[in-house]
Order: C-alpha cells, then sequence, then structure tokens
C-alpha cells in the first residue's frame, strides 16, 4: 500500500503557466490532496515528507505522439520484420524507458502491431510491468499505395499499416481494432515524402473512407487520430471529425481557420522530432544531406515552423511528441521537443511545457497535467527550473523525483543531489 506523501520546500510549476510559486503538496493515494504556498506551513501527520530544497515540482510529461513499439527502425518494414514475441518485449522495455525520462502519460499515436499497445497498456494497469498510463492506439489504417503499405504484387512485407479500401472495408478495420481492445484508432489521410507513391503533400484517403473510421470509432466511444500532412487531409480530418490530428505543415488559410474554430475539440501535434532529425542527424542511417535536400525535408521544416507558429497565435492546443522510435530519435529523447517548440515555433519555456502538461492531460482525458487538488499525482521532482531553460528535461539525472498515481517510481533520496546533501547534514 502506498503511502501519503508530503512535499515541502518546492517551487511549484503547476501545469498552468504560471510563474513557479514556493508551495507544498499533500498527496494522498492517488491524488493531489492539497496544493498550498510556503506560507501556510501545513502539518500531515503519517505522510512521508519529503524536502524538496527548492527544487521544481510539476506535472509529469505526457508524449502526445507516442510509438512505444517502434523499436529503431532504420526503414519501416523493419518493424514488420520483428517476431511478435520479441516485438512485445522491445515495447515493454521502450515504456519504461520513457517512464525513466518523466513521461508518465503516453497517447499512442500507432502501434506497429494490433496489440502490442494493448498487452502493454495491460500490463502496465495491473501492475505487472513499470510503465507511464497509455491510451494504446491501432495500427495505421491506410489505403493501398498510401504510407505504411510496404506490399508490392510480387512480395508481401509489413511495418505498421493495416491497409483498408473503401468505407466498409475501414469500418470493419476500426472495428477489428476495437474488438481487441484499442483505445485510438489511427487513420493516414495524407502520404508522407519518406515513402512511394504517396508523398506528403497528396491526400489519398476518399473522405467517405475517413468518415467512416470517425463514426466508427466514435460509436465505441473511442478517439480517432490522424496523419494529415497534406493541406486537404488537415480540413478532411477537421470537417470529418477527427480528434488529434498530427504534423499539418501543409495547411493553408482556410485549414488553419478551421482548425482554430475546431480549437475546443481537436488537439494537434507537430512530430517535429523526426523531421529534425532527418536533416541535422541522420547520416549515418543513409540519410546523407543529397537525399535529404530530394526528400525536400527543408522546405517540410519551414512550413512546419509557420503552421506552427500560427497555431499558437490561435490558441490551438499543440501537443509535443516528435515520432521517437527510429533510429535517428530514439526512445528516451523524447524531451527535446520542448526545445524545439521553444527555438523552432516561438513558445516560451512555459508555454512548451503548458502543451507537455496540461494539454497532454486533456488529450488523456484524465484529470491529469497540474499539480491541482483532486487530480491524480502523477508528479516530477526537477534539480532547476523548466520554465527558465527547458532543456533541463533532456537531463533524466535533474529528475529528482518521478510519481506515478501516488507511487514512487523514483524516489528523491536516491538521486544524486539528495544523496550528497544527505551526506553533508
Amino acid at each position: 500500500m502506498m503511502a501519503d506523501v508530503h512535499v515541502r520546500n518546492a517551487m511549484i510549476f503547476d501545469g498552468s503557466g504560471a510563474t513557479p510559486r514556493p508551495g507544498e503538496v499533500i498527496i494522498r493515494g492517488n491524488r493531489i490532496r492539497t496544493v498550498a504556498d510556503a506560507a501556510a506551513a501545513l502539518e500531515a501527520p503519517g505522510c512521508e515528507v519529503i524536502d524538496a530544497r527548492g527544487m521544481t515540482l510539476m506535472p509529469g510529461l505526457v508524449e502526445g505522439h507516442a510509438h512505444p513499439s517502434f523499436c529503431g527502425a532504420k526503414v519501416n518494414t523493419d518493424l514488420g520484420d520483428i517476431p511478435p514475441e520479441e516485438h512485445l518485449l522491445a515495447t515493454l522495455r521502450n515504456a519504461t524507458l520513457l517512464l525513466d525520462h518523466g513521461f508518465t502519460s503516453l497517447y499512442s499515436a500507432a502501434s506497429a502491431k494490433m496489440r502490442l499497445d494493448i498487452v502493454t497498456r495491460n500490463e502496465i494497469d495491473a501492475g505487472r510491468w513499470p510503465g507511464p498510463r497509455l491510451r494504446a492506439s491501432s495500427p495505421e489504417i491506410t489505403v493501398t499505395g498510401g504510407l505504411g503499405d510496404e506490399t508490392r504484387l510480387h512480395q508481401t512485407r509489413s511495418s505498421f499499416g493495416l491497409i483498408a479500401d473503401g468505407p466498409d472495408e475501414v469500418r470493419k478495420a476500426a472495428r477489428l481494432c476495437i474488438r481487441e481492445g484499442t483505445d485510438n484508432i489511427k487513420i493516414n489521410i495524407s502520404g508522407d515524402d519518406f515513402v512511394n507513391p504517396a508523398k506528403g503533400a497528396m491526400t489519398v484517403m476518399s473522405e467517405a473512407e475517413v468518415r467512416a473510421a470517425v463514426e466508427t470509432a466514435h460509436d465505441f466511444d473511442k478517439r480517432v487520430n490522424c496523419h494529415a500532412r497534406a493541406g486537404l487531409s488537415v480540413k478532411r480530418a477537421v470537417q470529418c471529425g477527427v480528434d488529434v490530428i498530427y504534423h499539418c505543415e501543409w495547411a493553408d488559410a482556410e485549414g488553419l481557420d478551421m482548425l482554430e474554430a475546431a480549437k475546443d475539440r481537436v488537439f494537434v501535434g507537430p512530430a517535429i522530432g523526426l523531421i529534425w532529425n532527418t536533416i541535422h542527424e541522420a547520416a549515418e542511417f543513409g540519410l546523407t544531406a543529397e537525399v535529404v535536400a530530394k526528400l525536400g525535408m527543408q522546405r517540410v521544416l519551414d512550413k512546419a515552423c509557420e503552421t506552427y507558429h500560427a497555431l499558437r497565435r490561435r490558441g490551438v492546443r499543440v501537443v509535443i511528441g516528435g515520432d521517437y522510435g527510429f533510429a535517428w530519435t530514439p526512445q528516451g529523447t523524447n524531451a527535446r521537443d520542448l526545445e524545439h517548440f521553444v527555438t523552432l515555433f516561438g513558445y516560451s519555456p512555459a508555454e512548451a511545457l503548458v502543451c507537455a502538461t496540461k494539454y497532454g492531460g486533456q488529450m488523456m482525458g484524465e484529470e491529469l497535467g497540474q499539480v491541482r487538488e483532486g487530480y491524480l499525482a502523477d508528479l516530477l521532482l526537477v534539480d532547476g527550473d523548466p520554465t527558465r531553460d527547458v532543456r533541463i528535461l533532456q537531463d533524466r539525472s535533474r529528475i529528482a523525483m518521478i510519481m506515478k498515481d501516488g507511487a514512487f517510481h523514483k524516489h528523491p533520496a536516491t538521486a544524486p543531489r539528495a544523496r550528497a546533501a544527505t551526506a553533508a547534514e
């Protein structure tokens, strides 16, 4: 049974975007019972007392475009080639790795195989495996020739795609995924510049197919995520009721207006880590400067910056998560997205942290992402002030405490700073 906890002498970043303030927090069971200013000098008999020594207490991070089953693939078919038994073990290890880096919740953007997310979620929820909260996704429902279709007439290959053509097949695919236990359905409305023949500026899933997926998922009270780079694909996603729209680089003025009009309903995620790393850090994997130029990646990055500057100004809820899990976007480096939001999209550090906490919690659909009375106790204690420098969160050694659901995944007594302070006393 977990002990109640009293965190004292902390600087609290509550997830709202407000400046951190001195305070203390009492956790009872798996919920935040009390949040008070330091001057309150709370008494909490029976609680374990954690002296934060001025460190920052903040909500756990939420990965809004998670792929826990993506295991360092260099090409999409690498994911299909992994046997399911080994693939499940790798997915479980990735989940723990992300929790080790302060991500207490994962909103999956797609599973590489049907039940990988589902089984991982179930093992975590049952307490048999350490990991974050996880909203499990389906594989990426796509059309013949779309992103995720790696088969050719002479050779059957798989990656992360589930092929469905026409609204009836899409509806059946969505029902199959829901029957197997997914929380989210993923559809690929546009193509992607990394594959052939459907490129990123192409909208390859019809309106009828998108509507079939959305109506089916919503009938079962599930959410729909989509891959939408092309301008038309973004508008189609909004028109058809998609809940989470990823990428959006080529959104035109009408598309931006539509996203703004739907900002209380939709979430958007740029998944910028993959684009940035492709341009700057992927040469050893065959993505040389010449290949990157041929793919037009710099233009994609420029369009993403333009789009997300506009979405920030329009108040659209944007979440972090950068397609981590490929060879050049390794799992565990996900907090780099916070820096990208600041340096590429014009967010202040506090605004970027809101994207990673408050908006992520809303996306998860639970009382998460804020240091707020009554909310679930998913909390970090950070050595430093991430509202001044978000790069702190890229260093797991600076995260002195990781608490999920009121229980310690990492106790502050095991952190280097805490040990040093104890020794000095």
